[in-house]
């Protein structure tokens, strides 16, 4: 099982990344900090200063159709902000 899901690649994702080295992931909601780290350690061979976590509800949307009202709800997402040890560095787009 994989706990690292992808990285999270937006205008702020990359401004936390400039600003602090900073980095984002979308996680396994089940992960725990502990487990975070470890898998972002062994993946790209850094060293984890801290690791920050948030959990997104699932959302509800509803849409009208011929046949009445249909509703639905997206996954419940886990991000995890990292910071990494002074002088590391993640290349997010390098292939691996």
């Amino acid at each position: 099982m994989s706990l690292i899901i992808k990285p999270v690649i937006s205008e702020k994702a990359n401004y936390l990344t400039d600003l602090r080295g900073a980095y984002s992931f979308l996680v396994d909601p089940r992960a725990n900090k502990i487990q975070i780290k470890k898998a972002i350690e062994q993946a790209y061979g850094v060293k984890v200063a801290d690791v920050r976590t948030m959990i997104y509800a699932p959302k509800v949307s509803s849409k009208h159709t011929k046949k009445g009202l249909q509703v639905g709800k997206t996954n419940k997402l886990k991000k995890a902000v990292i910071t990494l040890s002074e002088g590391e560095v993640i290349d997010i787009f390098a292939v691996n």
